[in-house]
C-alpha cells in the first residue's frame, strides 16, 4: 500500500506538471483533458482503488493515440530537441513527437494499477 502511495503521488504531481504546460499548446482542453484523467487514476492509485474497466480503456486509448502520433524520425526529433536547448516548439512534428511520449508515459504509468486490477 506504500508503494502505491508514493508511485502514484509523485506521478500526480507530474500528471498535474504536465497540465499545467499544456495551457499555451494549440489545442489545450484536449491535453489537459488526458492528463487530467491521468491524474484522476493516479489519485485512485494513492488509495489503492484500480477500477479495471476504466483503466484497461484508458491504456488502450492512450496506447493507440500513441501509434497514432508515433514520429517517423525518433532519432532526428530527439537531435532537434538537443540542439535547439529550450523546450519550445518549433514545428508541429515536434509536438505530435512530445504528445506521442505523453501518452505512452501514461500508459506505463497506468500499467501497474491494471495488473493490481487484475490481480484482484
Amino acid at each position: 500500500m506504500k508503494f502505491n502511495r508514493i508511485f502514484f503521488g509523485i506521478w500526480f504531481f507530474l500528471f498535474a506538471l504536465f497540465a499545467y504546460w499544456q495551457f499555451n499548446d494549440p489545442d489545450p482542453e484536449v491535453w489537459v483533458s488526458i492528463y487530467g484523467v491521468a491524474m484522476i487514476f493516479c489519485l485512485l492509485g494513492t488509495r489503492g482503488i484500480f477500477p479495471k474497466i476504466p483503466l484497461t480503456l484508458v491504456i488502450i486509448l492512450c496506447l493507440l493515440g500513441a501509434v497514432y502520433f508515433f514520429p517517423g524520425g525518433v532519432g532526428d526529433w530527439i537531435a532537434q530537441e538537443w540542439a535547439q536547448k529550450d523546450l519550445t516548439m518549433k514545428t508541429p512534428q515536434m509536438e505530435e513527437n512530445r504528445e506521442t511520449f505523453g501518452l505512452l508515459s501514461i500508459a506505463l504509468v497506468l500499467s501497474p494499477a491494471l495488473y493490481r486490477a487484475l490481480k484482484k
